[in-house]
């Protein structure tokens, strides 16, 4: 649907952005975390990660472009990867979201 200038610009970004997210739930779930897209009213859509062998470690993902490309963001707005580096930033987040083992 066009907006005030008759483009598409906010819907496709939109969907670029869902793609991204998309693309990288499929990896962390294959990485055995547990993810679900959310699309809040008013917001950004986001992709909420949790690790199923301890819940209390959950973070909620963005993907947003900037002047350099498209990126992967952790909630307090730092950089994860680029969202053209999928397998990296899946690394990352299931780095971050891991149980460390009790000793």
């Amino acid at each position: 649907m066009p907006d005030d200038t008759g483009t598409t610009a906010p819907l496709q970004s939109m969907q670029t952005r869902i793609d991204y997210l998309e693309r990288l739930g499929d990896e962390l779930v294959e990485r055995g975390l547990r993810v679900r897209l959310t699309m809040p009213l008013g917001t950004a859509p986001c992709l909420h990660v949790m690790n199923p062998e301890a819940s209390a470690l959950t973070e909620n993902i963005l993907a947003e472009r900037g002047a350099d490309g498209w990126w992967f963001w952790w909630s307090w707005a730092e950089r994860i990867a680029a969202a053209d580096d999928v397998p990296g930033a899946a690394s990352r987040v299931a780095q971050v979201l891991a149980a460390s083992p009790v000793t």
